[in-house]
Protein backbone atom coordinates (compact mmCIF):
# COMPACT_ATOMS: atom_id res chain seq x y z
CA UNK A 1 0.00 0.00 0.00
CA UNK A 2 1.14 3.28 -0.91
CA UNK A 3 1.27 6.52 1.14
CA UNK A 4 -2.25 7.47 -1.21
CA UNK A 5 -4.20 4.82 0.38
CA UNK A 6 -4.96 2.50 -2.09
CA UNK A 7 -2.54 -0.80 -2.25
CA UNK A 8 -2.22 0.00 -6.42
CA UNK A 9 -1.30 3.47 -5.49
CA UNK A 10 -4.23 5.22 -6.85
CA UNK A 11 -7.11 6.73 -4.92
CA UNK A 12 -10.53 6.10 -4.46
CA UNK A 13 -12.83 6.76 -7.50
CA UNK A 14 -15.96 7.87 -7.56
CA UNK A 15 -17.67 5.07 -8.17
CA UNK A 16 -16.24 3.47 -5.57
CA UNK A 17 -17.31 6.43 -3.29
CA UNK A 18 -21.15 6.21 -4.12
CA UNK A 19 -21.09 2.07 -4.47
CA UNK A 20 -19.95 2.76 -0.54
CA UNK A 21 -22.55 5.29 0.43
CA UNK A 22 -25.28 2.84 -0.70
CA UNK A 23 -24.20 0.08 1.02
CA UNK A 24 -23.80 1.89 4.45
CA UNK A 25 -27.41 3.68 3.80
CA UNK A 26 -28.95 -0.11 2.85
CA UNK A 27 -27.15 -1.67 5.56
CA UNK A 28 -25.51 -4.05 3.54
CA UNK A 29 -23.84 -7.10 5.75
CA UNK A 30 -20.13 -6.50 6.48
CA UNK A 31 -20.13 -3.18 4.46
CA UNK A 32 -17.41 -0.60 6.25
CA UNK A 33 -19.08 2.34 8.30
CA UNK A 34 -18.66 5.77 6.89
CA UNK A 35 -15.03 7.10 7.97
CA UNK A 36 -15.58 10.71 10.64
CA UNK A 37 -15.13 13.69 9.54
CA UNK A 38 -11.35 13.53 11.04
CA UNK A 39 -10.76 10.33 8.37
CA UNK A 40 -11.60 12.41 5.49
CA UNK A 41 -9.82 15.24 6.35
CA UNK A 42 -6.55 13.09 7.14
CA UNK A 43 -6.75 11.61 3.57
CA UNK A 44 -7.53 14.43 1.81
CA UNK A 45 -4.10 16.18 3.07
CA UNK A 46 -2.28 12.80 2.74
CA UNK A 47 -3.48 13.02 -1.19
CA UNK A 48 -2.33 16.44 -1.15
CA UNK A 49 1.70 15.56 -0.10
CA UNK A 50 4.01 14.17 -2.59
CA UNK A 51 4.60 10.64 -2.35
CA UNK A 52 7.66 9.17 -0.61
CA UNK A 53 9.58 6.90 -2.17
CA UNK A 54 9.75 4.25 0.96
CA UNK A 55 6.71 1.83 0.47
CA UNK A 56 4.12 1.04 3.07
CA UNK A 57 5.77 0.39 6.27
CA UNK A 58 9.10 -0.25 5.24
CA UNK A 59 10.96 2.71 6.64
CA UNK A 60 13.97 1.88 9.04
CA UNK A 61 16.13 4.65 10.97
CA UNK A 62 19.48 4.59 9.22
CA UNK A 63 21.89 2.73 10.80
CA UNK A 64 25.21 3.31 11.43
CA UNK A 65 27.75 1.21 8.80
CA UNK A 66 30.10 -1.54 10.51
CA UNK A 67 32.78 -2.91 9.17
CA UNK A 68 32.35 -6.80 9.14
CA UNK A 69 33.86 -9.90 8.05
CA UNK A 70 35.90 -9.30 5.11
CA UNK A 71 35.45 -5.44 4.82
CA UNK A 72 37.40 -5.73 8.18
CA UNK A 73 39.96 -7.42 6.76
CA UNK A 74 40.36 -5.11 3.68
CA UNK A 75 40.48 -2.33 6.08
CA UNK A 76 42.98 -3.67 8.08
CA UNK A 77 45.29 -4.87 5.35
CA UNK A 78 45.05 -1.51 3.35
CA UNK A 79 46.31 0.14 6.43
CA UNK A 80 49.18 -2.59 7.06
CA UNK A 81 50.40 -1.86 3.37
CA UNK A 82 50.00 1.96 3.50
CA UNK A 83 52.14 1.93 6.70
CA UNK A 84 54.95 -0.54 4.51
CA UNK A 85 54.69 2.31 1.97
CA UNK A 86 55.43 5.11 4.28
CA UNK A 87 57.76 3.56 7.04
CA UNK A 88 61.12 2.33 5.91
CA UNK A 89 62.23 -1.03 6.80
CA UNK A 90 58.92 -2.07 7.12
CA UNK A 91 58.81 -3.85 3.91
CA UNK A 92 60.91 -6.94 5.22
CA UNK A 93 58.89 -7.48 8.20
CA UNK A 94 55.40 -7.01 6.02
CA UNK A 95 56.08 -11.04 5.22
CA UNK A 96 55.98 -12.05 8.56
CA UNK A 97 52.92 -10.55 9.20
CA UNK A 98 50.75 -11.72 5.44
CA UNK A 99 53.26 -15.06 5.13
CA UNK A 100 54.71 -16.14 1.78
CA UNK A 101 54.28 -14.94 -1.57
CA UNK A 102 51.44 -16.64 -1.59
CA UNK A 103 49.36 -15.18 1.12
CA UNK A 104 49.78 -18.08 3.55
CA UNK A 105 51.90 -18.14 6.54
CA UNK A 106 53.72 -21.36 8.18
CA UNK A 107 51.23 -21.71 10.70
CA UNK A 108 47.58 -22.21 8.86
CA UNK A 109 48.76 -22.23 5.01
CA UNK A 110 49.09 -26.07 4.59
CA UNK A 111 50.01 -26.56 1.12
CA UNK A 112 47.48 -28.60 -1.33
CA UNK A 113 49.12 -31.96 -2.21
CA UNK A 114 51.50 -32.02 -4.94
CA UNK A 115 49.91 -33.45 -8.05
CA UNK A 116 52.13 -33.03 -11.08
CA UNK A 117 55.45 -31.23 -11.33
CA UNK A 118 55.82 -27.75 -9.89
CA UNK A 119 56.52 -24.71 -12.52
CA UNK A 120 59.20 -23.45 -10.08
CA UNK A 121 61.00 -23.17 -6.57
CA UNK A 122 58.29 -22.45 -3.47
CA UNK A 123 58.41 -19.12 -2.60
CA UNK A 124 60.77 -17.55 -0.06
CA UNK A 125 60.22 -17.09 3.73
CA UNK A 126 60.70 -14.88 6.05
CA UNK A 127 64.55 -15.75 7.05
CA UNK A 128 64.05 -16.70 10.65
CA UNK A 129 66.08 -19.31 12.84
CA UNK A 130 63.91 -22.54 13.83
CA UNK A 131 63.43 -23.46 17.28
CA UNK A 132 62.68 -26.35 19.21
CA UNK A 133 59.24 -25.70 19.34
CA UNK A 134 59.02 -24.29 15.90
CA UNK A 135 61.98 -26.93 13.75
CA UNK A 136 60.44 -26.00 10.89
CA UNK A 137 59.97 -22.06 11.06
CA UNK A 138 61.45 -19.97 8.05
CA UNK A 139 60.84 -23.25 5.76
CA UNK A 140 58.98 -24.02 3.13
CA UNK A 141 58.09 -27.22 4.91
CA UNK A 142 56.56 -25.49 7.27
CA UNK A 143 53.66 -25.63 4.70
CA UNK A 144 54.19 -29.79 3.74
CA UNK A 145 51.96 -32.61 4.95
CA UNK A 146 53.07 -34.30 8.18
CA UNK A 147 54.67 -38.30 7.37
CA UNK A 148 53.09 -40.49 4.57
CA UNK A 149 50.73 -38.14 4.26
CA UNK A 150 52.67 -35.54 2.01
CA UNK A 151 53.42 -38.47 -0.66
CA UNK A 152 50.47 -38.12 -3.06
CA UNK A 153 48.67 -41.36 -4.28
CA UNK A 154 46.93 -41.15 -7.71
CA UNK A 155 43.87 -42.38 -8.51
CA UNK A 156 44.36 -46.49 -9.76
CA UNK A 157 43.35 -47.66 -13.11
CA UNK A 158 44.13 -50.83 -14.69
CA UNK A 159 47.54 -51.31 -15.52
CA UNK A 160 49.60 -54.22 -17.36
CA UNK A 161 48.82 -57.35 -15.75
CA UNK A 162 46.94 -55.83 -12.79
CA UNK A 163 43.34 -54.70 -12.39
CA UNK A 164 42.57 -51.17 -10.72
CA UNK A 165 42.22 -52.93 -7.46
CA UNK A 166 45.72 -54.48 -7.80
CA UNK A 167 47.14 -51.05 -8.78
CA UNK A 168 45.92 -49.29 -6.09
CA UNK A 169 47.01 -51.81 -3.32
CA UNK A 170 50.56 -51.75 -5.13
CA UNK A 171 50.69 -48.15 -4.49
CA UNK A 172 49.49 -48.01 -0.98
CA UNK A 173 52.36 -50.69 -0.49
CA UNK A 174 54.59 -48.63 -2.30
CA UNK A 175 54.13 -45.71 0.17
CA UNK A 176 54.35 -48.16 2.96
CA UNK A 177 58.24 -48.83 1.69
CA UNK A 178 59.17 -45.26 1.75
CA UNK A 179 57.73 -44.78 5.19
CA UNK A 180 59.51 -47.82 6.39
CA UNK A 181 62.23 -46.91 4.56
CA UNK A 182 62.65 -42.76 5.86
CA UNK A 183 60.00 -42.74 8.39
CA UNK A 184 59.90 -44.85 10.46
CA UNK A 185 61.71 -44.03 13.82
CA UNK A 186 63.57 -47.27 15.07
CA UNK A 187 65.30 -46.63 11.53
CA UNK A 188 65.98 -43.55 11.67
CA UNK A 189 67.84 -44.30 14.80
CA UNK A 190 69.57 -46.89 12.55
CA UNK A 191 68.33 -49.83 13.03
CA UNK A 192 67.91 -52.30 10.24
CA UNK A 193 64.48 -51.68 8.34
CA UNK A 194 63.06 -54.96 8.07
CA UNK A 195 60.23 -53.74 7.52
CA UNK A 196 61.15 -52.11 4.31
CA UNK A 197 63.22 -55.04 3.14
CA UNK A 198 60.08 -57.48 3.41
CA UNK A 199 58.60 -55.66 0.47
CA UNK A 200 61.26 -55.86 -1.75
CA UNK A 201 61.45 -59.06 -4.37
CA UNK A 202 64.03 -61.72 -2.30
CA UNK A 203 64.54 -63.32 -5.93
CA UNK A 204 66.50 -59.97 -7.05
CA UNK A 205 70.02 -60.93 -6.35
CA UNK A 206 71.93 -57.75 -7.28
CA UNK A 207 69.44 -56.05 -4.80
CA UNK A 208 69.59 -58.30 -2.14
CA UNK A 209 73.47 -58.29 -2.20
CA UNK A 210 73.24 -55.02 -1.47
CA UNK A 211 71.00 -55.45 1.56
CA UNK A 212 72.38 -58.27 3.14
CA UNK A 213 75.83 -56.40 3.24
CA UNK A 214 74.57 -52.29 3.78
CA UNK A 215 74.19 -52.49 7.91
CA UNK A 216 77.18 -55.33 8.38
CA UNK A 217 79.99 -52.72 8.81
CA UNK A 218 80.70 -49.26 10.79
CA UNK A 219 81.99 -47.61 7.63
CA UNK A 220 81.14 -47.85 4.25
CA UNK A 221 84.31 -49.17 1.76
CA UNK A 222 82.32 -49.29 -1.05
CA UNK A 223 79.82 -46.11 -2.08
CA UNK A 224 77.43 -49.06 -4.01
CA UNK A 225 76.66 -50.59 -0.69
CA UNK A 226 75.74 -47.20 1.26
CA UNK A 227 72.65 -47.77 2.91
CA UNK A 228 72.31 -44.20 2.76
CA UNK A 229 70.74 -44.66 -1.41
CA UNK A 230 67.72 -46.27 -0.09
CA UNK A 231 67.05 -45.46 3.95
CA UNK A 232 67.54 -42.30 6.10
CA UNK A 233 69.23 -43.22 9.24
CA UNK A 234 71.00 -40.99 11.69
CA UNK A 235 73.84 -41.80 14.60
CA UNK A 236 72.15 -41.28 18.13
CA UNK A 237 75.45 -40.44 19.65
CA UNK A 238 75.52 -37.46 17.52
CA UNK A 239 72.08 -36.56 16.31
CA UNK A 240 68.77 -36.39 17.48
CA UNK A 241 65.86 -35.70 15.73
CA UNK A 242 63.70 -32.71 17.19
CA UNK A 243 60.43 -33.80 18.00
CA UNK A 244 58.45 -36.63 15.70
CA UNK A 245 57.14 -34.89 12.50
CA UNK A 246 59.16 -35.19 9.45
CA UNK A 247 58.02 -33.25 6.53
CA UNK A 248 57.60 -34.73 3.03
CA UNK A 249 56.36 -33.43 -0.24
CA UNK A 250 55.91 -35.57 -3.35
CA UNK A 251 54.00 -37.81 -5.49
CA UNK A 252 53.86 -41.43 -7.07
CA UNK A 253 53.20 -41.99 -10.49
CA UNK A 254 52.99 -45.25 -12.48
CA UNK A 255 52.64 -46.54 -16.04
CA UNK A 256 53.26 -50.10 -17.55
CA UNK A 257 56.66 -51.13 -17.46
CA UNK A 258 58.72 -54.31 -19.47
CA UNK A 259 56.56 -57.91 -19.48
CA UNK A 260 53.42 -55.99 -18.51
CA UNK A 261 54.22 -54.96 -15.03
CA UNK A 262 52.80 -52.01 -12.96
CA UNK A 263 56.01 -49.56 -13.09
CA UNK A 264 55.58 -46.70 -10.17
CA UNK A 265 58.23 -43.95 -10.02
CA UNK A 266 58.29 -42.35 -6.26
CA UNK A 267 59.91 -38.59 -6.20
CA UNK A 268 59.80 -37.27 -2.60
CA UNK A 269 61.32 -34.81 -0.64
CA UNK A 270 61.96 -35.53 3.43
CA UNK A 271 62.83 -32.87 5.96
CA UNK A 272 64.36 -33.90 8.98
CA UNK A 273 64.86 -31.34 12.05
CA UNK A 274 67.63 -32.35 14.56
CA UNK A 275 69.95 -31.14 16.86
CA UNK A 276 72.99 -31.90 18.49
CA UNK A 277 73.23 -35.31 20.86
CA UNK A 278 74.25 -33.86 23.79
CA UNK A 279 72.10 -32.98 26.46
CA UNK A 280 70.23 -29.15 26.63
CA UNK A 281 71.22 -28.40 22.65
CA UNK A 282 69.07 -26.08 21.26
CA UNK A 283 70.41 -25.08 17.77
CA UNK A 284 68.16 -26.72 15.07
CA UNK A 285 69.39 -27.81 11.65
CA UNK A 286 67.61 -29.60 8.86
CA UNK A 287 68.80 -32.05 6.69
CA UNK A 288 67.00 -32.36 3.26
CA UNK A 289 66.88 -35.46 1.62
CA UNK A 290 65.48 -36.02 -1.96
CA UNK A 291 64.77 -39.53 -4.16
CA UNK A 292 63.13 -40.89 -6.92
CA UNK A 293 62.55 -44.63 -6.22
CA UNK A 294 61.79 -46.72 -9.39
CA UNK A 295 59.77 -49.96 -8.80
CA UNK A 296 58.10 -52.36 -10.81
CA UNK A 297 55.22 -54.95 -9.47
CA UNK A 298 56.01 -57.93 -11.78
CA UNK A 299 53.76 -60.44 -13.13
CA UNK A 300 54.97 -63.37 -11.44
CA UNK A 301 53.63 -65.69 -14.50
CA UNK A 302 56.56 -63.71 -16.36
CA UNK A 303 59.07 -62.58 -13.91
CA UNK A 304 60.24 -64.53 -10.61
CA UNK A 305 58.88 -63.06 -7.49
CA UNK A 306 57.03 -63.18 -3.93
CA UNK A 307 53.29 -62.02 -3.60
CA UNK A 308 53.32 -58.67 -2.47
CA UNK A 309 56.92 -57.62 -3.15
CA UNK A 310 58.11 -55.39 -5.87
CA UNK A 311 61.89 -55.32 -7.89
CA UNK A 312 63.52 -52.31 -8.06
CA UNK A 313 64.69 -50.84 -11.39
CA UNK A 314 66.68 -47.84 -10.02
CA UNK A 315 67.46 -45.45 -6.51
CA UNK A 316 68.65 -41.71 -7.23
CA UNK A 317 69.26 -39.94 -3.63
CA UNK A 318 70.41 -36.43 -3.90
CA UNK A 319 71.14 -34.89 -0.22
CA UNK A 320 71.87 -31.54 1.56
CA UNK A 321 73.55 -31.07 4.90
CA UNK A 322 73.97 -34.72 5.33
CA UNK A 323 77.41 -34.99 5.70
CA UNK A 324 78.93 -35.27 2.36
CA UNK A 325 81.52 -37.67 2.16
CA UNK A 326 80.82 -38.94 5.30
CA UNK A 327 80.97 -42.82 5.29
CA UNK A 328 79.22 -43.75 8.44
CA UNK A 329 76.43 -44.86 6.90
CA UNK A 330 74.67 -42.56 8.29
CA UNK A 331 73.51 -38.83 7.84
CA UNK A 332 75.70 -36.04 8.95
CA UNK A 333 74.50 -32.89 9.54
CA UNK A 334 76.75 -29.83 10.35
CA UNK A 335 75.74 -27.07 12.96
CA UNK A 336 76.89 -23.66 13.32
CA UNK A 337 80.10 -22.57 11.66
CA UNK A 338 80.53 -26.12 10.78
CA UNK A 339 78.62 -25.89 8.34
CA UNK A 340 80.77 -23.29 5.89
CA UNK A 341 83.90 -25.74 6.57
CA UNK A 342 81.02 -28.32 5.38
CA UNK A 343 79.73 -27.02 2.43
CA UNK A 344 80.78 -29.05 -0.11
CA UNK A 345 79.43 -29.54 -4.02
CA UNK A 346 77.79 -26.57 -6.64
CA UNK A 347 74.68 -24.33 -4.70
CA UNK A 348 71.09 -25.79 -4.92
CA UNK A 349 67.98 -25.26 -3.61
CA UNK A 350 66.52 -28.29 -1.59
CA UNK A 351 63.08 -27.32 -1.57
CA UNK A 352 62.74 -26.57 -5.60
CA UNK A 353 61.25 -29.63 -6.99
CA UNK A 354 60.61 -28.28 -10.22
CA UNK A 355 63.90 -29.42 -11.35
CA UNK A 356 63.66 -33.44 -12.38
CA UNK A 357 65.88 -35.83 -10.72
CA UNK A 358 67.93 -36.62 -13.40
CA UNK A 359 68.66 -32.78 -14.45
CA UNK A 360 69.84 -32.38 -10.14
CA UNK A 361 71.84 -35.01 -10.31
CA UNK A 362 73.99 -33.73 -13.31
CA UNK A 363 74.50 -30.46 -11.47
CA UNK A 364 75.48 -32.51 -8.22
CA UNK A 365 78.85 -33.80 -7.11
CA UNK A 366 79.91 -36.98 -7.46
CA UNK A 367 78.87 -37.81 -4.04
CA UNK A 368 75.53 -36.61 -4.88
CA UNK A 369 75.50 -34.02 -2.18
CA UNK A 370 75.07 -29.97 -2.60
CA UNK A 371 74.98 -26.90 -0.90
CA UNK A 372 71.87 -26.08 0.35
CA UNK A 373 70.50 -22.41 -0.22
CA UNK A 374 68.57 -22.38 2.16
CA UNK A 375 67.54 -25.36 5.14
Amino acid sequence: MSAGGGQDGASVSDEEWERFLRESAAGVPGAPKEPSARARDVTRRLREEPVRPEAWRSYEPARPRRFRGRHAAVLVAALALLAVALVPGLAGRATGWFGGADGTTDAVGAQAPESQRPTGPPAGQTPVRPTLAEPFRGSPAARWANGAAGITVPPARATGWMSTAQVAQALTRTRDFLAASNLDPGVLRGERPDRAIALVNPHQKDVQDYLSTAFTTSRVSDEKKDPLLLFSRFDPSRTRLVGDVIKTRGRLTFREGEHGALQVTADVTFVYPVVRAAAGSEEVARTIVRRETVLSWDDPGKVKTEAGTFSLDSYTVHMTNAGCRDTSGRLAPAFGAERSGAATGPEVDPYDRSTPMTERMKDADDAGCGTATRT
